[in-house]
């Protein structure tokens, strides 16, 4: 790797995510480690130095946890934040709240301790991928899980890049996509890219797999593992496949839960993996934040329309319908989405929201129609900004706005009586409702 790294040792705080972004800002690669990993994988060629960073989770069965002694007698300086340790070195009492201040305290210990050099940069992440990429993947292929979202047309750009012809995506339409989508991923990737790219109708198939199940975390599992055997299926009738690539990210990683950490929510491409998986993963974007995946678009040359494209979960509508799935209101939520998404781009709010999506959850209240009682299904708006998926804010959406998602919601989706506007922050709440 081209660049210094600084090792960020989580000894059980909850803002590691925050402290590596920090130290990305300012030009240093970071990555987060685990307090108790080995010598050898922490003590790589390029690391400048670490930081202990403690907190309120930093007892694990029982006992509270410490760094390794070879962390303070290692040859780098090491910065201790939230955690008391008998070692001579830099420490930081708290975690400033404001960024500047984090900066602030930051910067003197990367380039006047460390002597860091600030090169990490997406020029030299993207030559660092492509070396590792072809050395993983050798003369082998690799079978792409291609949604079209904004991670895996990355991932397609980047393997593309690295081993051409040796790569095939695979798009699996599940029932679960936006209006429209399917169509569009085979027009861009097969048609104006020139992918190979397999179509794989499973719409039936997921939809029973899922039928009565209404728990979150079953339906997501369900979902990347049904996942998994589709892409086996297909590398079946494909001779030399040896790697699965996916669109893994840094937050996806991070919400999954780690030693010190709860499980925020399992992501389909963490959690829901089956222990019998025939392939080796290749998850170049693993330890990307998500504007930095956006920049690693435009770094390969990907169009803006792409780029920023706002996210998908992988589980699709999924978990934006609610409990368990039916096939009606699945219908509803797709038919919702689009109308928002039309009229978002009509107020030319498209580029400017980060994430905006409608949900229907699995309840009926009464209505009127027609004169006559009826039951129906509420339709809930959310929009939100944010930078790394970690955090989130509300949008202020105009009034004029959500006049008139709220009367065309109402006027064109069967089965819906009502259309509320979600408020909550992330945290407490999470960016989905499941």
């Amino acid at each position: 790797m081209k660049q210094d790294l600084i090792a960020i040792l989580d000894l059980g705080s909850e803002e590691n995510s925050r402290v590596a972004r920090k130290v990305r800002e300012l030009g240093v690669y970071s990555e987060i480690y685990a307090h108790d990993l080995p010598r050898e994988e922490l003590l790589q060629p390029n690391l400048k130095g670490i930081i202990v960073n403690g907190g309120s989770n930093n007892v694990v069965d029982g006992k509270a946890i410490e760094a390794p002694d070879y962390v303070y007698s290692a040859g780098v300086p090491v910065f201790v934040i939230d955690h008391t340790t008998p070692h001579q070195e830099m420490n930081l009492k708290k975690l400033p709240c404001e960024d500047d201040a984090l900066l602030a305290a930051l910067r003197p210990f990367l380039f006047d301790v460390c002597k860091a050099q600030p090169n990490w940069n997406m020029k030299n992440f993207v030559e660092d991928q492509v070396e590792l990429l072809r050395r993983q993947i050798g003369d082998k292929k690799v079978l792409l899980a291609l949604s079209g979202g904004v991670d895996s047309s990355v991932v397609a750009a980047l393997l593309i890049r690295a081993v051409g012809k040796q790569l095939t995506c695979v798009h699996v339409n599940h029932g679960l996509m936006r209006k429209g989508e399917s169509e569009q991923v085979i027009e861009v990737f097969r048609n104006q890219m020139g992918a190979e790219l397999i179509y794989v109708d499973a719409v039936d198939r997921f939809l029973d797999k899922l039928a009565g199940v209404a728990d979150p975390e079953q339906k997501r599992k369900i979902i990347g593992a049904e996942f998994i055997r589709v892409f086996e299926e297909q590398a079946r009738g494909l001779s030399g496949i040896e790697f699965l690539g996916q669109g893994t990210i840094y937050p996806d990683i991070a919400e999954s839960g780690t030693k010190t950490s709860k499980v925020v929510k399992s992501h389909h491409n963490v959690g829901g993996l089956p222990e019998d998986l025939n392939f080796k993963l290749v998850e170049p974007l693993k330890y990307l934040f998500k504007d930095e995946v956006r920049a690693c678009g435009l770094e390969l040359g990907l169009p803006e329309s792409m780029v920023y494209r706002q996210p998908f979960p992988g589980p699709g509508l999924g978990v934006r319908c609610l409990g368990a799935i039916t096939r009606d209101r699945l219908a509803a939520v797709r038919e919702a989405d689009a109308i928002l998404r039309e009229e978002f781009e009509n107020f030319g709010l498209s580029k400017s929201v980060w994430q905006y999506f409608t949900i229907i959850p699995d309840l009926k209240s009464v209505g009127v129609r027609d004169n006559a009682r009826v039951m129906g299904w509420p339709v809930i708006l959310r929009a939100v900004n944010t930078v790394d998926a970690m955090t989130a804010t509300i949008e202020h959406l105009p009034w004029e706005l959500l006049e008139t998602v709220t009367n065309r919601i109402l006027a064109e989706v069967p089965g819906v009586n009502r259309v509320l506007y979600e408020l909550s922050p992330k945290p407490p709440a999470t960016i989905e409702w499941e």
